[in-house]
């Protein structure tokens, strides 16, 4: 999964922002900690528009500590990585699951004379079912694990069609880093079963190359798939894990 010459469809970051965009905002501890991308000057968006949910970032990043128990147990509707990034980012600090709706009036006028309506009409649910994890105020941030990695497209264009409506100014995606890789799954050995046994499969058939991990998230993010909102990606790597 490290080797990302091997994919077409992979990326290490080319058009990011520069390395220093990042050093000047986050500590030095965090970015020996995670794997960090801004696009479109996400970093200094949310450190300097947003203190207070930058603040929460980074204490949450601090806090970010998941068990190879974690990675192994079976992830079902919701498993336990998601489930703890949910104590971290919760409801009484400001951060709540949102979906966006939207009608789109139009009308259509006179050339030359603006105050003559021509027709207008309405197009219901012009925007529709687009969901964040974390939404407060206007920053938004979404968690990938192990999803397919298709998943990064449904994440990014919610980002853009919540910041193309002005719902929000930034959005941060959290997922596997690039040195969470195929070598250190096969370290973990197998998966546990529901009762805390170790099953038949090993974990890292649980974790392949089109699953949701940096390398195929930066590759849509040079794409520009995430249309005109900034983003920034946070990648998780061993050093989380314990």
């Amino acid at each position: 999964m490290s080797a990302t010459d091997e994919f077409d469809d992979v990326s290490s970051g080319h058009i990011a922002d520069d390395a220093a965009t990042i050093s000047s905002v986050f500590p030095k501890d965090l970015q020996d900690k995670f794997e960090l991308f801004s696009y479109r000057n996400a970093a200094p968006i949310l450190a300097n528009s947003f203190p207070n949910q930058f603040s929460d970032i980074v204490e949450a990043l601090r806090k970010f500590e998941i068990t190879r128990t974690m990675i192994r147990t079976p992830g079902g509707s919701k498993g336990p990585i998601a489930k703890y990034v949910d104590t971290l980012f919760t409801e009484n600090r400001g951060w709540k699951e949102a979906r966006i709706t939207a009608d789109l009036h139009v009308k259509l006028l006179h050339a030359k004379r603006q105050s003559e309506i021509l027709s207008q009409y309405t197009r219901n649910g012009f925007l529709d079912g687009h969901r964040i994890d974390f939404l407060n105020g206007r920053v938004a941030v979404d968690l990938e694990w192990n999803s397919k990695d298709q998943t990064y497209d449904r994440d990014l264009y919610a980002f853009s069609a919540f910041y193309d409506a002005g719902a929000i100014d930034v959005g941060v995606i959290l997922t596997r880093g690039t040195s969470l890789d195929n070598k250190f799954f096969r370290s973990l050995g197998k998966v546990l079963n529901k009762s805390g046994e170790e099953g038949a499969e090993q974990v890292y058939k649980k974790f392949g190359a089109s699953t949701t991990w940096m390398g195929k998230l930066l590759y849509r993010l040079d794409a520009g798939r995430n249309g005109g909102c900034p983003v920034l990606a946070i990648g998780i790597t061993p050093t989380c894990v314990k």
